[in-house]
């Protein structure tokens, strides 16, 4: 409570009597202005959060199938082509004679 007081003290200091009332207003509103933001942020998210939770739960069994798949062949297609790549630059080289 006293670094609140100090706190104040030298607001009223730096800014003085007549403008501290108009400093605190315009604080005032730009916090209010984050709640309504913040509020409206959430709600928004939280929306979007059930539309995607309604798609997916007619289909849920086959979506999830069908994903995790495309995702294995796509992994090991990946991983082929990274071997073969690798294989390619550590041939040795024949055309040295050694």
């Amino acid at each position: 409570m006293p670094e609140l007081i100090i706190i104040l003290v030298i607001a009223l200091i730096v800014f003085g009597p007549r403008k501290l009332p108009d400093l605190g207003r315009s604080l005032g509103r730009s916090l209010s202005e984050f709640k309504r933001a913040s509020s409206e942020l959430r709600s928004t998210l939280e929306d979007e959060i059930r539309v995607e939770e309604k798609q997916d739960q007619p289909g849920s069994a086959s979506a999830n199938t069908t994903a995790s798949t495309s995702t294995s062949s796509e992994t090991k297609t990946t991983s082929e082509s990274a071997t073969s790549d690798t294989s390619a630059n550590h041939t040795p080289n024949a055309g040295t004679g050694a």
